[in-house]
């Protein structure tokens, strides 16, 4: 199986053209945030998935891939901020409490607009991820 979702030659001016104007404010604060954090450019991913740095998995089934390091997607009613350690760890979990309005998926925070977080502790969640991430999933 072979996964649909790959960096692409879709430019981050593409991609930015296409979201919801009522995204573009969250999404250009987003955009800095993580350029700070990861000192990596954005990638746009499918059609919509800003991604930034990216790592290679192999999985005991054999499959490989590759994906973001992390990212964020401005989705129509929600922003996904990918965090691909997920959220068990004990450092992220104990930021979670203090970020503010937030849900989860397994590896996908969800928020509906940035005036209801931290961003303080949005940047802390995501350098506490990219450092995982990095130890996890070295370079070679």
């Amino acid at each position: 199986m072979t996964l649909k979702t790959k960096a692409n030659k879709i430019t981050l001016k593409q991609c930015l053209e296409s979201i919801d104007s009522k995204r573009i404010e969250d999404t250009q604060t987003l955009l800095t945030l993580f350029e700070k954090v990861t000192g990596a450019k954005p990638v746009v991913w499918g059609k919509d998935i800003i991604g930034f740095d990216q790592y290679s998995y192999r999985y005991d089934s054999g499959r490989t891939g590759e994906w973001p390091v992390t990212g964020f997607s401005p989705r129509k009613t929600k922003l996904s901020i990918y965090i691909m350690p997920g959220f068990d760890h004990p450092k992220i979990a104990a930021l979670l409490n203090k970020l503010g309005k937030h849900s989860l998926g397994k590896s996908c925070l969800y928020v509906t607009k940035l005036e209801n977080i931290d961003l303080a502790i949005l940047e802390q969640i995501i350098a506490e991820s990219v450092l995982i991430m990095k130890q996890t999933y070295p370079k070679n």
